[in-house]
């Protein structure tokens, strides 16, 4: 709590506009996974779409859906003595549980696939992941273990996405060659 609570107090209303919107980015994943399919649209940048796809894929069932329900952590906002209650929050109250933090899981897994197949898109991808995953401490509604973990599972999403995809590659050498070049 104490990493939060140093958080709350540098808060501004420019940079409470500025996280607010941040975090929206990562709402639903909805633009990692418009990112994702973009990239597929492109043959240069399509195996970075598919890994990217992937990696959400996985993180979101395994992490975000499986582990979310079964460790069932509270939110900061509701534990005893926190300094900010749902009432006072600049979002609304997340309903589902804190750990592992879906937001930063969603972005590192799609920047970290995208980084391992073009390190420029994934470098921006990187940038704008830690920004998200920073917000959502900002916005006191995960603890830092929850960001950094979902970063951990993030990132071994992507990997992990990496891995499928070489495999399904190499067994289909040649019937995938034209759709990834």
């Amino acid at each position: 709590m104490e990493i939060l609570n140093i958080i709350q107090s540098i808060r501004t209303p420019a940079l409470d506009e500025l996280m607010v919107n941040i975090t929206r980015l990562g709402n639903g994943g909805m633009f990692w996974i418009f990112l994702a399919v973009l990239l597929m649209c492109f043959k240069k940048t399509r195996r970075s779409g598919v890994s990217a796809a992937a990696a959400m894929i996985i993180g979101s069932v395994v992490f975000t859906l499986i582990l979310k329900n079964i460790v069932c952590r509270a939110r900061p906002y509701t534990m005893p003595g926190a300094i900010l209650d749902a009432a006072s929050l600049l979002i609304p109250p997340p309903a589902d549980y804190s750990f592992p933090s879906g937001h930063s899981m969603a972005s590192f897994a799609c920047a970290s696939a995208i980084f391992l197949n073009n390190r420029k898109i994934g470098i921006a991808a990187s940038v704008l992941g830690a920004a998200i995953a920073f917000s959502r401490m900002y916005l006191y509604v995960h603890y830092p273990s929850d960001v950094l973990c979902g970063i951990i599972f993030g990132i071994a999403s992507g990997v992990f996405s990496n891995f499928l995809l070489d495999k399904v590659l190499k067994k289909h050498e040649g019937k995938l060659s034209a759709y990834f070049g």
